[in-house]
């Protein structure tokens, strides 16, 4: 049935059993980003998600920096996680938060605990509380300072926070179970001592709170409701439990693991793009060959696009990896009726149509979008010489080859028949120029005796032509190795990554603003680079080519 309802994923069926049993009122989502690096298209999966749940049961999302970490946090990646999720299209309202908008209420928390004997500062250094964590087949040994008085640990706790120690000197440690069978429940650090500027609270703090204590924190905190989190964090849900539960929480937040979203033969990894940034092997964290977010949107992918393959990716609790050519599809079927089809010539060779009037130009109506009417039409100018792609000219084709060969008539898309009457060579015999003559009664493409052609071609007049610089992109790893080398884990670059060539173009294209999206004829989809771009001289990057193996499965 064309009508039938969507089937619900795991995470709305968990949700309206809530809803329905009173153990929320309505409910709130969040996207918690750590501000140490660019959003990637993983994080779209998340950010789309906890959004669109939070828009599908009228609920409220919050947007949150989970800034505890000051060793690896910029004020840069706080302004771009924001502007990718603005662009993205999730709107956070008036909900913009900071873990470390909420470290004095992390600490009473801490300090709760304390009282109540569920904490205590621990001496030991960070291998010593490794060695006695013990292994997943023996449990761990209690240290020998687990057992201090809550008032020497009240003391000490405050001491930590004065700056009275070193970095390393003291932690404080949750006090739960050295013998879990859970790795995580083993008395795990709360706090440790870190003497350094953050980028939110300065000097105001050198004690910081552990991510497992803080986060369950910061949700509860905002009245989440929902905390929906990648499948990583499964075995760390008996301490987010633990933390809400203790601190006395009256309606504390569920946790809710689903699958990362993985991607075939890109770079995800923070370290990684961060030394192809270093290193200049990339143009920074949106250089268009990356799959941050940022990266995709400077390429020329939309926000309907992601969502797009966000949705045919799905929601699950088993990981699994997606190919790329799928998202290549997305944006595809995403732009290519609503973009008008305009013509670039990127491996240019001279046409010069000998029986054409010198000097005279003519301009001639032209579709915008042969699929969508709605685009309108534009007029394109045409004359005596012309720029054709390269590959469209063979001296002696092969038997199937439909373009433009001594002898033969093609069409000129949208404007007459032309034949082939010669062509002319340099001095290594390599081709410069073509010529041919054609039929003043094909004006429009079409012959008024009936007779076909079968090859067309497309064009630009080179009188009136602009000049552009064009990318071209491939993957940026070397797909046959795979993405990193065995031997050392560096990657496997693909040293033909970016291609830059002088293309001619319609004039119009000339004008093209920052991210503004074309189709080029036979080329793929273009964008015009927001970085590079200057007035007059435009930038365009290939988002995407026309071809695709990839198909939607049945």
């Amino acid at each position: 049935m064309e009508n039938a309802p969507a089937s619900k994923n795991f995470i709305e069926n968990i949700i309206d059993k809530d809803l329905a049993e009173g153990t929320y009122e309505t409910i709130c989502t969040r996207f918690p980003p750590e501000p140490n690096g660019y959003l990637h298209i993983g994080h779209a999966k998340s950010i789309l998600l906890n959004y669109g749940l939070a828009k599908e049961y009228n609920g409220r999302f919050n947007m949150r920096f989970d800034d505890t970490n000051p060793t690896k946090e910029k004020t840069e990646f706080v302004e771009s996680i924001l502007e990718d999720i603005k662009w993205l299209g999730a709107d956070w309202e008036d909900r913009l938060f900071f873990a470390s908008d909420y470290f004095e209420k992390m600490y009473e928390v801490a300090v709760k605990l304390i009282k109540k004997g569920k904490a205590f500062v621990d001496d030991l250094s960070a291998d010593e509380i490794r060695e006695y964590r013990g292994t997943l087949t023996e449990p761990g040994k209690e240290s020998p300072h687990r057992n201090r008085s809550i008032e020497e640990n009240l003391q000490l706790f405050q001491d930590m926070r004065d700056g009275k120690f070193k970095d390393g000197e003291k932690v404080l440690r949750a006090k739960i179970d050295m013998a879990s069978p859970n790795m995580n429940m083993r008395d795990p650090v709360i706090y440790r001592v870190a003497h350094m500027t953050h980028h939110n609270t300065g000097d105001k703090w050198c004690i910081y709170p552990m991510y497992d204590f803080a986060h369950p924190l910061e949700d509860a905190f905002e009245g989440v409701t929902h905390s929906i989190c990648t499948l990583e964090f499964e075995d760390h849900r008996p301490l987010y439990n633990w933390v809400v539960q203790e601190a006395e929480f009256p309606h504390p937040p569920k946790q809710i693991e689903f699958a990362k979203l993985y991607l075939t033969n890109v770079v995800t990894g923070k370290r990684y793009i961060k030394k192809l940034v270093e290193e200049g092997i990339v143009d920074g964290w949106d250089d268009p060959r990356l799959v941050s977010i940022a990266a995709l949107r400077r390429r020329g992918f939309t926000p309907e696009s992601i969502q797009m393959f966000v949705d045919l990716c799905g929601v699950s609790k088993s990981n699994s990896s997606v190919d790329y050519a799928m998202l290549e599809y997305c944006i595809r079927e995403d732009l290519k009726l609503k973009k008008p089809r305009l013509m670039a010539v990127l491996d240019p060779i001279r046409l010069i149509i000998d029986n054409y009037p010198e000097g005279q130009i003519e301009y001639l109506t032209a579709p915008n979008n042969m699929e969508n009417e709605e685009l309108g039409e534009r007029q394109i100018p045409f004359g005596k010489e012309l720029y054709i792609e390269r590959e469209d000219f063979m001296v002696d084709p092969p038997k199937k080859y439909k373009r433009m060969f001594p002898g033969t008539e093609v069409r000129l898309m949208n404007a007459y028949y032309v034949t082939c009457t010669g062509y002319d060579t340099d001095d290594e015999g390599n081709v410069t120029a073509v010529h041919c003559t054609y039929d003043p009664e094909t004006k429009g493409g079409s012959a008024p005796d009936g007779r076909k052609v079968k090859g067309t071609i497309h064009w630009v007049e080179a009188a009136n032509a602009g000049k552009a610089t064009v990318r071209l992109y491939e993957n940026i790893v070397d797909e046959e190795k795979g993405v990193y080398n065995k031997e050392d884990g560096s990657l496997n670059l693909n040293p033909n990554s970016l291609a830059t060539v002088t293309a001619y173009v319609e004039p119009s294209l000339m004008e093209a603003k920052a991210y503004e999206s074309f189709q080029f004829v036979r080329n793929g989809f273009f964008c015009a680079d927001y970085k590079d771009s200057k007035e007059g001289a435009p930038v365009f990057n290939r988002i995407v080519s026309l071809k695709s193996s990839f198909r939607l499965p049945k």
